[in-house]
């Protein structure tokens, strides 16, 4: 009955129509019957039952569709109260006289004073206001936004409702959801179980030690076996393969799908092809760029797949099977305490995905300060293209120091960053975009086993997005900055010695000093600029970051002094490339740390750019936009870095953060004051 409203608004627009209508598995599951003759009879429009999770009624619903779309029709209203129905039958002959497309539609929109039919019919609306001085109803007085929303319902209600038979109606009362909503929406324990969950999401994609196991009990590791070779190599490949699984410890899912992907079928394959090219007879030069230029980039990003895909066959999981509806709920009343309502959750959590349809999903709310609010943060929430990022760094902190576990990390600076976003509203919210924050209502849908064959579709979108990034953007990107890296600005060829006098060189150079505050400026000395870079062309596309890191690394490399024992620095995950550039410039966790969450935060890829500038349409506020990423990125990385590096500074920091709070509060209360 509640969605029946939209239809009977759809019905007033001059075209064909057919309804489909959805989880017919459900209703029969309950044992409930829907006469879809009968609801044909009353709309005039074909009806099909459908379930488009099991693909049941769909090429029923394609065929219908298809006669249905041959058929001339015009759009009628179920508004049947007398007078109202006079008046927007003068409307509609006066739009039809101005050439007006479906204008019963948009004559009743006019009458129901629409924001946007008003701006575009000023001279019919004097029709509707003259109506409004002789008539007058008892119960909504002129309101006729109300009064056809009572017409529709009524309609609904008196036509439609015997088109549907409910076997147990009483089951609404209490029902398997609702048993399980007393826990999961629960005021007190709701947030900290979705704490849980998340957790329990990176815990699964990137532990190396599922469920804690290997500190609970004592596995011997490979090399306690006797399966490894005096020089450490594996005995045979069978060896090989159960150390993508295990090794004194048992790897996580995600985990051992990324080793198994990286060591025995990435590896091999881009190994092949280097040891092809290297034996080739090409020139130096050439081989570089294939080598180091093209091969180490695209494969540093493409490795990177199997984590991304683990990751988000779960969040996947928890969207189809209802509980991420749950979420917004719970935040709700947590986000209104900081000027948003829990619908701007919904593209907050899209940006786990991909900050541009996130943004693009902002649409949906109504009011203009509460969506620039969360475009702007949407970007803390960070997408799959900063996952190699996180994990690349996150493993060279574990791999090169041995401290740390990378799943607490990884689940860290996430939450970082949506402490980061809440906080951002909370300053925007009470500054700069005051305003109330409007109604949230929404239908919990019920908790439903995801689709096997939709899963599959969503990861493959995923996969082919992320593939054909790594052979268009990331390519490219590489092979721009391998030759940046090997000319100087006379255009001369440089050799890996030499790079320090490449035009990337120069260029790092230049604003290197700028982020010393973060700890990865001036104090890492002379190949420095190579983190710089890196935050340059991840503007282009974020996997760019360690993409340019495996292709600079490849130069680094070669110079002396870069043996380390037991690590392989040029693994295709990207961590070898990392750990080569903590050995050339001795950046510290702190600082790699902060460049982490500096990445995560600021201006987002340019895709994202662009499509935030399109959704504000104003200059002036996307420029400001532009100032508050970098602004806020430099600002918590300093933070990190700091903290990191000089614990007792954390009390200077929380100082600073009560005083801005604590002016915050002083200034709305003198314009409460003012305003009074």
């Amino acid at each position: 009955e509640r969605n029946l409203y939209l239809t009977t608004q759809i019905l007033e627009i001059d075209v064909p129509v057919v309804i489909a209508l959805n989880f017919i598995d459900s209703v029969e599951k309950q044992g409930d019957k829907i006469y879809e003759k009968e609801l044909e009879k009353r709309l005039g429009v074909p009806v099909v039952k459908i379930s488009a999770l099991k693909g049941v009624g769909l090429d029923e619903l394609m065929q219908k569709a298809r006669q249905t779309s041959n058929v001339k029709r015009i759009g009628k209203t179920v508004v049947n109260d007398e007078e109202i129905k006079h008046l927007i039958g003068d409307v509609k002959i006066a739009l039809e006289g101005q050439g007006v497309e479906n204008p019963l539609f948009h004559a009743i929109k006019l009458v129901e004073n629409d924001e946007l039919e008003v701006k575009m019919h000023p001279n019919t609306l004097k029709m509707v206001e003259g109506f409004k001085k002789v008539f007058k109803d008892d119960i909504f007085g002129t309101e006729y936004d109300a009064l056809i929303a009572d017409a529709r319902y009524k309609y609904i209600t008196k036509n439609l409702i015997t088109a549907v038979v409910y076997k147990n109606p009483d089951r609404f009362k209490t029902t398997q959801s609702t048993s399980l909503d007393k826990i999961l929406t629960h005021k007190i324990w709701g947030i900290p179980v979705f704490l849980v969950v998340l957790f329990s999401i990176f815990h699964i994609t990137f532990s190396e030690n599922f469920l804690f196991l290997g500190s609970i009990f004592s596995f011997p590791t490979l090399e306690n076996l006797g399966l490894l070779t005096n020089n450490g190599d594996f005995n045979n490949f069978g060896v090989k393969l159960l150390s993508c699984f295990y090794d004194g410890t048992i790897f996580s899912p995600g985990c051992a799908l990324n080793n198994l992907w990286n060591n025995i079928i990435l590896g091999e394959v881009f190994g092949f092809i280097q040891g092809l090219v290297q034996g080739s007879g090409l020139k130096g030069w050439a081989i570089g760029l294939i080598n180091n230029g093209i091969l180490d980039g695209v494969s540093s990003v493409l490795s990177f797949l199997p984590w991304i895909l683990v990751l988000f066959l779960q969040f996947s999981i928890l969207e189809d099977s209802g509980y991420m509806a749950r979420i917004a709920f719970i935040l709700d009343k947590l986000f209104r305490k900081f000027g948003l309502s829990g619908r701007a959750f919904l593209p907050m959590i899209m940006g786990f995905g991909c900050s541009v349809p996130a943004i693009i999903n902002t649409r949906t709310l109504a009011d203009e300060k509460e969506k620039t609010a969360t475009i702007r943060v949407i970007p803390f929430f960070s997408c799959g293209a900063k996952l190699p990022i996180l994990t690349a760094i996150t493993g060279a902190i574990v791999t090169y120091f041995g401290v740390g576990n990378a799943d607490i990390i990884t689940f860290s600076m996430y939450l970082l960053g949506i402490i980061t976003a809440i906080f951002s509203v909370l300053l925007m919210r009470s500054t700069s975009l005051k305003g109330e924050s409007p109604p949230f209502i929404m239908e919990l849908p019920t908790y439903r086993l995801p689709q096997f064959k939709s899963t599959m579709l969503h990861l493959w979108d995923k996969a082919k997005h992320f593939i054909s990034k790594a052979f268009t953007i990331i390519l490219a990107s590489s092979i721009v900055v391998w030759a940046l890296s090997h000319f100087n600005f006379s255009f001369k060829f440089l050799s890996e010695e030499q790079i320090n006098d490449s035009i990337l060189a120069n260029f790092g150079r230049l604003f290197q000093p700028l982020f010393t505050p973060l700890g990865f400026g001036s104090q890492l000395g002379d190949f420095g600029w190579v983190f710089i870079v890196g935050i340059v062309t991840g503007l282009i596309a974020k996997e760019n970051v360690i993409a340019t890191f495996s292709t600079v690394g490849a130069c680094l490399i070669g110079l002396g002094g870069m043996e380390f024992a037991g690590l392989d620095l040029f693994s295709e995950d990207g961590i070898g490339a990392v750990s080569a550039m903590i050995m050339v410039t001795n950046v510290s966790i702190p600082a790699l740390l902060a460049y982490i969450v500096f990445n995560m935060t600021t201006v987002p890829c340019m895709a994202a750019v662009a499509t935030a500038k399109a959704e504000f349409g104003n200059k002036k506020l996307f420029k400001n936009t532009i100032i508050f990423w970098l602004s806020v990125s430099y600002i918590v990385s300093t933070m990190v870095y700091t903290i990191g590096t000089w614990w007792w500074t954390l009390f200077i920091w929380i100082v600073l953060i009560a005083v801005l709070i604590l002016s915050i509060i002083f200034y709305n209360k003198k314009v409460m004051v003012v305003k009074g």
